[in-house]
């Protein structure tokens, strides 16, 4: 079996996911495109030799509809002859379209191979889709789909845990990526959006909040309180008749903020590496796709680090670096407590909390993220994962090479 090995790893800022963002005068196939100019110019790769590109995207419909990652290697300037396929499992698509990459390129079936995620959140604003899932009563009532929000909340009922115990979560998440982004962390892959006639452009991750300070996160009122009234609550606690009432203890400050961006991994066997004249980075040892009750939902992404790590004969105290998805406060203390990843090994330059969530784009981040820690730390395994919508969760399990 070949090894799917990790060549090169590049992604745009993080923009606002709004209209007031600095990407949002960019469309998603221009982040694309974007990043593949970038890819091809610092990697002197030959698109011919690029045998699929594979995009996430959680919103398929309008500027991220019809298949755009075939779209983005027309119009940027990839040829006639690239493939290219986009994978929706919600928040977790990027790292999905990661984790099927690497297992075609195991399978022989690919040799070189670009994959990544895209999302535009300011421009194709979530649910616009209309999927019965979010839009159908029916769907909605026998499934018991409630908002993320309220699952949050949910779960940190169920857990315990208090509202400080979450804002402080929330300031630490905010201080690490600050002083990551002072101390440049990101140079390597990060590659600044240009500033146009009709687009502000962008060159760090536009949400982060250096000045956030505990009294600041504790002014902030519960997020999902007014949703839950309306009607939410109702659907939660009649899954989980147990619970008397779900406490709303999450705010912004401690609730990923939805972002714009973009991020492609270069993929490949021994001969596409040889063929490129890159060192592997490293490489994919395994993925694990897993699911949860849709209602407590945010759990799946922590349900597929334990199994991923399991698969590779593997124990959590083996793991230099977690990437994981910071979808609300109360899942990332769960998972600190479940697999004693302290701050040092967890998201230990910041996460989606601070940095934001660009849905379909997040997970290929965190994959491309954790290459880099394990690199700067001289670790040797890392896993990146996320938790999606309806109980999803995709990790990823790499090795960092060239010790």
């Amino acid at each position: 079996m070949a090894e799917a090995l990790i060549l090169d790893y590049v992604r745009t800022p993080r923009g606002k996911g709004s209209r007031k963002g600095s990407l949002n005068g960019y469309s998603p196939i221009d982040l694309l495109t974007h990043l593949q100019s970038a890819l091809t110019d610092r990697t002197s790769i030959e698109p011919a030799r690029i045998d699929d590109y594979i995009v996430g995207s959680a919103t398929q419909v309008d500027e991220q509809g019809a298949n755009i990652a075939r779209t983005a290697a027309l119009l940027g300037g990839w040829g006639d002859d690239v493939p290219g396929a986009t994978v929706n499992r919600f928040c977790a698509s990027g790292i999905d379209a990661v984790g099927q990459t690497a297992a075609r390129v195991r399978a022989d079936d690919l040799s070189l191979a670009v994959a990544g995620g895209v999302e535009s959140v300011s421009r194709v604003p979530m649910y616009a889709d209309r999927g019965p899932l979010w839009s159908d009563p029916q769907t909605v009532a026998r499934i018991g789909s409630v908002h993320m929000g309220i699952a949050a909340d949910l779960n940190a009922t169920l857990l315990g845990y208090t509202r400080e115990q979450l804002d402080a979560y929330g300031l630490e998440t905010q201080t690490k990526s600050a002083n990551a982004w002072q101390n440049g962390v990101f140079d390597r892959s990060v590659v600044p959006v240009p500033a146009t006639e009709s687009a502000a452009g962008l060159d760090h991750d536009e949400l982060v909040r250096p000045g956030t300070t505990a009294e600041g996160l504790a002014g902030l009122e519960p997020a999902f309180a007014r949703l839950g009234a309306d009607g939410q609550d109702a659907i939660a606690l009649a899954a989980y008749p147990a619970v008397d009432e779900i406490r709303h203890l999450h705010t912004v400050g401690t609730s990923p903020a939805m972002a714009d961006a973009a991020a492609l991994l270069l993929i490949g066997d021994s001969r596409g590496a040889d063929a490129t004249g890159l060192p592997p980075r490293g490489r994919i040892l395994a993925t694990a796709s897993t699911s949860v009750n849709p209602v407590v939902m945010l759990t799946a992404g922590q349900t597929a680090v334990e199994r991923v790590i399991q698969r590779a004969g593997l124990r959590p105290k083996d793991i230099d670096v977690f990437e994981f998805a910071e979808a609300f406060a109360a899942l990332c203390l769960k998972f600190r407590k479940d697999l004693d990843a302290g701050p040092d090994r967890m998201n230990p330059n910041g996460g989606t909390m601070a940095m934001g969530h660009a849905f379909g784009a997040t997970g290929a981040i965190l994959v491309g993220s954790c290459l880099e820690e394990l690199e700067r730390r001289g670790g040797r395994y890392g896993v990146a994962a996320v938790s999606g919508a309806a109980g999803v969760g995709v990790a990823v399990l790499i090795e960092r090479l060239n010790a």
